[in-house]
């Protein structure tokens, strides 16, 4: 059994904590970053210490946003009993949270096999980068934006909560670039857009997080050992990179097209596909 080190460890941290919130895809982005460390990117306790890291991430969203989550639980407790509370936007956002979240929760664990095996692979990776860049520079192209965050609804949590599942799928594609992209084709504004797309993340990468736990503090036999000391760093890097993440990311939208994303990500998948063709990198 192979062990990872505290640098590998470090480095996927801040891989997971600067790519998470933006729209080029964390997982593309540690699995490129797990090959060229040497790591297996289709080992299992490999896979799931990529997952639980994420919780790092995700943690620095719930303390970014710190006001705003305890006004949404505060509204749902209070609307349990009183129907008045439940025409809040803080308890309609819950709501629009919970409803995007259970379906794609569903979807992710039916597909998890195919995550884990034939999908995880450089291959989707370089392709999903690619492809979805055109979805992105489309979205931002034929958005109207002409919606905020007091106008949505019950179906646009629902079907931006969904295409969470795309990323997950198909690493490479980004869960903040897939939320955002098809908030954008719902004619949501990219600030309005991009909150959304946090909120979802919160409950989804959580759980994730909780279930691959296990894989990675007791992995399977042949896998690699991770530790709770590498753990502990990579939890702890993508938590201060990400909080950084947030709150520049929120700062750009506001100015800036996520388009702006696209030649990056075009370059990045290229590159990729280009070292695969030539033999310079395996897909796995």
């Amino acid at each position: 059994m192979t062990a990872m080190h505290p640098v590998q460890a470090a480095v996927l941290g801040v891989v997971e904590g600067l790519t998470e919130f933006l729209p080029v895809s964390s997982t593309g982005h540690l699995t490129i970053t797990e090959k060229i460390l040497g790591l297996k990117v289709d080992d299992d306790a490999v896979t799931a210490f990529t997952a639980v890291i994420q919780v790092g991430a995700i943690l620095a969203v719930v303390l970014y946003f710190r006001r705003e989550i305890l006004a949404m639980v505060r509204a749902v407790l209070v609307g349990l009993r009183d129907p008045a509370e439940r025409q809040t936007l803080d308890f309609r956002l819950a709501t629009y949270v919970i409803a995007g979240t259970i379906p794609a929760g569903l979807l992710g664990l039916a597909a998890k096999p195919l995550v884990e095996g034939p999908l995880r692979s450089l291959w989707v990776v370089g392709l999903s980068l690619i492809t979805w860049s055109g979805v992105m520079w489309l979205a931002e192209r034929d958005g109207r934006q002409d919606r905020d965050e007091k106008a949505l609804t019950l179906k646009d949590g629902l079907v931006v909560g969904v295409s969470q599942v795309l990323a997950v799928l198909f690493p490479g594609v980004s869960r903040s670039g897939a939320t955002i992209s098809t908030a954008l084709f719902l004619g949501i504004d990219r600030v309005a857009a991009t909150r959304l797309s946090f909120f979802l993340a919160i409950p989804l990468l959580l759980a994730a997080g909780v279930l691959e736990l296990p894989h990675v503090l007791s992995p399977p036999a042949g896998s690699t050992h991770i530790g709770a000391g590498n753990l502990a760093i990579g939890l702890g890097v993508s938590f201060v990179v990400g909080y950084a993440a947030v709150a520049w990311l929120l700062k750009f939208v506001a100015r800036h097209s996520i388009a702006t994303f696209v030649p990056y990500r075009l370059a990045v998948g290229a590159g990729v596909v280009v070292c695969l063709t030539a033999g310079w990198l395996s897909a796995t």
